[in-house]
């Protein structure tokens, strides 16, 4: 199973969110591209990287230092946030040479748009489906739609799409642990990678979700608070 450290950006710099609200915001690091080396480090072989800014309003306002991080470094990146677009989406993998774009609010809202994405780049797209009370949540977590969370799964597997980024809003940030659950009936459900996001702050959460069959999990503050060491993570993933 991998273990991608998250990364979110917002103002150029690496925070985390409580829930999702862009209220409660603590700035871990100044200098994001600098994460990179330490995460490589610690025997990461993937990052995940959301401009959070871009997430809610569907712009690109960390681009060039996105591009920076990803020309300073061999970690395989995703990114998510904002990308809702064409143009957009070949600035990122074009331009910025991202290995894989993650769309939100754009698999939702526009499934046509996506339909061509996952034509033109096909492994390289993942969709992020952002849960919050069984629904889909859209445009950085401040609007809940009507779609339901497996329903949407479904049509994304029909759709071609390979990897799902799934994240239980109610546990992001909270080092309350994973919902696992969740992730094992979403594996059992669909032939899909399954990208855990969302309360994973413990071995116990990683060798569970391996168990589970779960292709990967994404880390955030547990290892900028040191509540987990990341290569002990990493290294129980294997």
């Amino acid at each position: 199973m991998l273990i991608l450290p998250a990364i979110d950006l917002y103002k150029g710099k690496a925070v985390r969110l409580k829930r999702g609200d862009y209220s409660q915001v603590t700035v871990y690091s100044d200098d994001p591209p600098a994460l990179l080396d330490s995460f490589r480090q610690n025997g990461a072989k993937e990052v995940h990287v959301v401009d959070l800014e871009g997430a809610r309003d569907g712009t690109a306002p960390n681009l060039p230092l996105i591009r920076k991080m990803k020309h300073s470094s061999a970690l395989v990146m995703e990114v998510g946030g904002g990308i809702r677009s064409m143009q957009t989406l070949k600035a990122y993998m074009e331009d910025a040479g991202v290995d894989r774009v993650i769309l939100g609010t754009a698999a939702v809202t526009d499934p046509a748009f996506l339909e061509i994405a996952v034509k033109l780049y096909a492994g390289r797209i993942a969709v992020g489906v952002d849960i919050k009370d069984g629904r889909v949540a859209i445009r950085g977590w401040t609007e809940r739609s009507e779609e339901d969370a497996f329903v949407f799964c479904r049509k994304m597997q029909d759709t071609g799409v390979r990897t799902l980024i799934v994240t239980d809003i109610s546990r992001d940030g909270m080092l309350a642990g994973a919902n696992l659950s969740l992730y094992k009936q979403l594996t059992d459900e669909f032939s899909l990678n399954i990208i855990a996001s969302g309360g994973v702050s413990s071995v116990q959460d990683v060798t569970s979700l391996k168990s589970a069959n779960v292709y990967g999990a994404i880390v955030g503050k547990a290892i900028y608070e040191g509540t987990a060491d990341l290569k002990t993570l990493v290294e129980a993933a294997l």
